[in-house]
């Protein structure tokens, strides 16, 4: 799978997923706003997940721009701009809270959620 298969990122059948429960980081590594991405893999499969903080919510995505599949972040966990979620690939805009571009060549699709929770002070797997 490469970076580009959108496809098997979003497939729930994953085996590089990682499984409810999973404790991803603890809720103060993630700056607010501010996002913290997580790679995993399991053979060839491959996810690559992102959790935000946004005006006291924590939101967690599939961190694959619905336009070509790209991660947001090429650098680090710099994923916002201003008020806005950004591909570093085409500079797609998208609103943090829903997921939703705005603005940029997927306007009106929306990154797929990815179910996180907060559970005492850490960030985990829904």
């Amino acid at each position: 799978m490469t970076y580009l298969d959108r496809r098997a990122q979003l497939d729930p059948a994953n085996a590089a997923r990682p499984a409810a429960g999973t404790v991803l980081c603890a809720l103060n590594e993630i700056n607010e706003p501010g996002g913290k991405t997580f790679r995993y893999r399991s053979g060839d499969d491959v996810f690559m997940g992102l959790v935000i903080r946004f005006k006291g919510d924590v939101i967690g995505y599939v961190d694959s721009c619905p336009h070509f599949g790209w991660p947001l972040a090429y650098d680090g966990d710099h994923v916002f701009s201003s008020d806005h979620l950004m591909c570093t690939g085409h500079g797609a805009l998208f609103r943090p809270l829903d997921g939703k571009c705005v603005a940029g060549p997927c306007v009106d699709e929306a990154m797929t959620q990815w179910p996180v929770k907060v559970v005492d002070g850490e960030v985990v797997c829904a």
